[in-house]
């Protein structure tokens, strides 16, 4: 199996990333989702605060890369190529090199460009001020996200729009999907 991990700090574009995969018929696993059910479960609603303890709870409980074992668990194994989103420490990069071959896609874009854009989107558990946007900033290079972008495989500056972020992404994974399937016959 291979196993294509998207790094980026919170809005980046990740998630652009994660559509194209999509629109290339992989099939995309968000450890977010893992985060937000468990502080669903342990708080009854998603803020910041809620999804940054229950972060640093999950991790000081079960271990740092107790996220990537969770969303390993929801891997159909029977899939050829997979894309996680939103990979956050060398830790969890190790768990899914286990499970096959990695490659790390990091997505970059400046703290301006991020932070507007999240007061934008207003995801549950989203800042909606610069002094919360900085606190989930450093927990995020607490984990070691900085480390993990630092060695990607590729990386995909996002300043500009998203439909170029969007072809970057889009020929990466082709590229990658196609190089699998030659790999494979």
């Amino acid at each position: 199996m291979k196993i294509i991990l998207i790094a980026g700090m919170p809005g980046s574009g990740k998630s652009i990333v994660a559509k194209a995969a999509k629109d290339l018929g992989l099939k995309v696993y968000n450890m977010g989702d893992v985060v937000r059910e468990y502080t669903m479960k342990y708080y009854g609603v998603i803020t910041p605060e809620t999804m940054r303890e229950t972060s640093r709870k999950l991790r000081g409980m079960y271990g740092k890369n107790i996220v990537a074992v969770k969303t390993l668990e929801r891997i159909d194994p029977s899939e050829n190529v997979v894309v996680i989103d939103g990979v956050r420490s060398l830790d969890e990069v190790e768990v899914f090199r286990r499970s096959g071959e990695t490659i790390i896609i990091a997505v970059h874009a400046s703290p301006k460009t991020r932070y507007e854009r999240l007061v934008k989107r207003g995801r549950p558990g989203d800042p909606s001020n610069w002094e919360d946007f900085m606190k989930r900033d450093m927990l995020e290079l607490s984990f070691g996200l900085g480390n993990v972008i630092a060695l990607a495989d590729y990386m995909i500056v996002n300043e500009t729009t998203i439909e170029e972020a969007y072809m970057g992404a889009y020929n990466i994974l082709k590229k990658l999907v196609e190089k699998n399937a030659e790999d494979k016959g």
